[in-house]
Order: C-alpha cells, then structure tokens, then sequence
C-alpha cells in the first residue's frame, strides 16, 4: 500500500511562486508515474500534469509554460512547481502514483492554494 502526502500549500499573490511536494511511503515509488491534479470550489477535478517513471512529462494546456513537475526518486518525492501564480489557479491540489488502466491507484490528501489578485 502506497500513501502519498502534499505539502507546500499556502497563500500566494498574483504572479508569485510555490512549490508543492509529495512524499510517498511504501511501494516502490520509481516505478510509478506521479500525477497531479485540482479541484477548484464548484469545479470537478481537473488534470494539471504527470511525469512518468522516465522523468517525461505533460502538461495541461493552462498551466504550460508555468508549471513544472519533476521527482526525486531517491527522496520518493514529486514535485510541482508553480510560477506566475494567477487566481484562477486556487484549488485544492492532490497528487496521485501508479497510473493503470486509465486509473490513479493512490491519492494524498490535497493541500489548499490560494491566489490573491
């Protein structure tokens, strides 16, 4: 069993930076691929971006260019790096491992982000 936790979360003004982390204990972490995603107040769940266990990476469309997820294996740890916040970025952000079958076998818990104009 894999468990997976965010941290990083807070509040950020328009155009500043934070970076998210989530650890994951159990498993084996470098064989997974990392995904993170988001859920805005009313809004479904949205896909932001993965990276593979190759270190490849995509991109929703929204966030490119600003947004960039990297992991350290030897940490068990993925990351997302978010630059040049804008508003309509807040969200609970949750990171998810092991994409099978179209599924994310485990989830973390979310971390708030919140983006002051």
């Amino acid at each position: 069993q894999v468990q997976l936790v965010e941290s990083g979360g807070g509040l950020a003004q328009a155009g500043g930076s934070l970076r998210l982390s989530c650890v994951a204990s159990g498993g084996t972490f470098s064989s997974y691929a990392v995904g993170w995603f988001r859920q805005a107040p009313g809004k479904e769940r949205e896909f932001v971006g993965r990276v593979g266990w190759s270190g490849v990476t995509d991109y929703v469309d929204s966030v490119k260019g600003r947004f960039t997820i990297s992991r350290d294996n030897a940490k068990n740890t993925g990351y997302l790096q978010m630059n040049r916040l804008k508003p309509e970025d807040t969200a609970v952000y949750y990171c998810a491992a092991d994409f099978r079958g179209r599924t994310w076998r485990y989830w973390g818990q979310g971390t708030q982000v919140t983006v002051s104009s």
